[in-house]
């Protein structure tokens, strides 16, 4: 498993619109993208424009498809309302979430 972490930099006039996208974008990701499994949103507590989005993949080269495959399109509406700051790939070691 990896993990892939977006950073986002969100105008707060933006943000639900933002939320309400990222949803359905990784909603259907999830369910259409061979190896993807699921992402979550975290926002900075001191500077709410600071938005984290952590993705789940089974292997960095599912990940690694989609990106090439389909990055302009599955995600475009997101670039319309926020602008990625970084994209980071980590290796899960380990998950006691539930």
């Amino acid at each position: 498993m990896i993990r892939i972490i977006y950073s986002w930099k969100v105008a707060p006039e933006n943000l639900d619109a933002f939320i309400k996208t990222w949803t359905r974008t990784t909603n259907k990701i999830h369910e259409e993208v061979k190896g993807a499994q699921g992402s979550f949103m975290l926002q900075g507590e001191a500077d709410g424009s600071q938005i984290k989005t952590i993705a789940k993949w089974d292997s960095l080269e599912d990940w690694q498809q989609f990106w090439n495959d389909s990055k302009p399109t599955q995600m475009q509406s997101m670039h319309d309302l926020g602008e990625r700051v970084s994209v980071e790939i980590f290796k899960e070691v380990d998950d006691f979430t539930t």
